[in-house]
């Protein structure tokens, strides 16, 4: 039997990703999943801890974060949530405190660099 562990599931064409991707950490735990269209993720995309918690989900849009994210705790708790304009923050973000006790509000506008 083959004990050897998946790194990647994926496509390539004409050296360029494209389609659906997977990628797992050395111990076997998926790390990350979504599309990739002409080389650039692209769609709705989810990243793990290699303790197979959700680290944060959204979409992107052209390789940049594009609509709403949410971030994770290790613990699986909602760190923050919040929408993104090719890349940039944009509009009011929350942020969580591990026990999910909400501690922060903050808005940002499309101009914001952080």
């Amino acid at each position: 039997m083959n004990n050897k562990k998946v790194e990647q599931k994926n496509c390539m064409i004409n050296g360029l990703r494209q389609g659906y991707w997977e990628d797992y950490w050395p111990n076997g735990q998926l790390w990350s999943k979504g599309h990739y269209h002409n080389d650039k993720r692209h769609g709705s995309w989810e990243f793990y801890y290699d303790n197979g918690q959700l680290s944060c989900k959204g979409h992107y849009r052209n390789r940049r974060p594009h609509g709403l994210w949410e971030s994770y705790y290790s613990n699986g708790q909602l760190e923050c949530k919040g929408h993104c304009h090719y890349g940039q923050k944009q509009g009011l973000w929350k942020y969580y405190s591990k026990d999910g006790e909400l501690k922060l509000q903050k808005f940002y506008c499309e101009a914001t660099h952080e």
